[in-house]
């Protein structure tokens, strides 16, 4: 069995003019290690599939009409909501946003973000939050990293922010990473320096990569394995 697998997946949007289904996966199946890659144009259905992984989805208007999400053995459909928030997200599952302004809380430094996420999933003091913060960083290759924690998310470049979001998603080990767009409001030089550090964090923690984009170029280069999504169907 394949370390994560999408089976019969069909998603529903209810609106005014009645039911449409906005996705309808028959099969995904991914090794562990590898990175598949989801690539279609916008309004295709691809960050749909990343939110009903995490049961993100907003239902209603969304609606799960049937299928299984399996990571390692397990269905989360068949999971309380619950069960994924302290299983499942962070510790097992995280996901790297393609605005890092908009995931990041403009109110609150690096350090108070990073710290919370690192002692609400690892139960740890706050000084071993740091260093556990400061250490991702480095890992992320962000230079002066202690000076980074004290930056507010705009006081930071675009590249810095991205990069400060793949350092919390790992902070707590989670061994899927679903990265929906993450280089899209990127320049070119920057986007594939966070590509290469994604692919160099991947070889050392050994992680399972689902990468959504809508350059195929870019996935073709990034992927072992790579789907056509169109409509909500992987049609290649």
């Amino acid at each position: 069995m394949a370390f994560f697998e999408v089976k019969n997946l069909k998603v529903n949007h209810k609106g005014f003019d009645g039911k449409k289904c906005v996705l309808d996966i028959e099969n995904i199946s991914i090794e562990k290690g590898t990175t598949f890659g989801i690539v279609g144009e916008s309004g295709q259905g691809k960050t749909v599939l990343a939110l009903t992984i995490l049961k993100l989805l907003q239902c209603p208007p969304g609606e799960i009409e049937n299928g299984e999400i399996i990571l390692d053995g397990v269905n989360l459909l068949d999971k309380s909501f619950k069960y994924l928030q302290k299983e499942v997200r962070g510790k097992k599952i995280a996901m790297i946003f393609q605005d890092p302004m908009s995931t990041l809380n403009p109110v609150f430094t690096v350090e108070q973000q990073m710290v919370e996420v690192i002692r609400k999933n690892k139960k740890a003091g706050k000084k071993e939050a740091i260093k556990d913060a400061i250490k991702m960083l480095e890992t992320v290759k962000l230079a002066d990293p202690e000076n980074v924690l004290t930056k507010y998310p705009h006081e930071l470049s675009g590249g810095q922010r991205q990069r400060v979001i793949i350092a919390l998603a790992l902070s707590c080990g989670a061994e899927l990473l679903i990265a929906d767009e993450p280089t899209r409001n990127l320049d070119v030089t920057i986007q594939a320096s966070i590509l290469k550090l994604l692919k160099e964090l991947q070889s050392e923690f050994k992680i399972t990569v689902l990468f959504i984009a809508n350059n195929l170029s870019l996935v073709a280069a990034f992927c072992d394995k790579v789907g056509i999504l169109h409509e909500g169907r992987i049609i290649e």
